[in-house]
């Protein structure tokens, strides 16, 4: 009983710090600002272009919108992590096989 309660308090914890994330960064922005959390590339961006600085180079491909970058993030990240879990499988499958081949003399030693 007791690890059910330590479980329900740690996620009401971690539900109470998000929610508390997201209304104290929703007062801090100002109400017509487009996006609530922007990053701070943006930021240096609009600074930078304030300063009249010229980019060195620009990018081979200017998607239209935020949300499919955010897309294309999320896959990229989507595929790393199926990428590192394979690895990380194929390893653990790797390690299991060769104890099972090193205990396998002293199972036939033990006959």
């Amino acid at each position: 009983m007791r690890k059910h309660t330590v479980t329900v308090g740690l996620l009401l914890a971690i539900a109470a710090v998000l929610a508390l994330s997201f209304y104290l960064g929703g007062l801090r922005q100002a109400p017509d600002a487009e996006e609530t959390f922007g990053g701070t590339d943006a930021q240096v961006t609009e600074v930078l272009d304030e300063d009249g600085v010229t980019p060195w180079f620009h990018p081979v491909v200017e998607l239209g919108s935020g949300e499919l970058e955010s897309g294309l993030f999320a896959a990229q990240a989507a595929l790393g992590g199926i990428a590192l879990g394979y690895c990380v499988g194929r390893l653990q499958g790797r390690r299991r096989s060769e104890g099972e081949t090193a205990d396998a003399p002293l199972a036939d030693a033990a006959r």
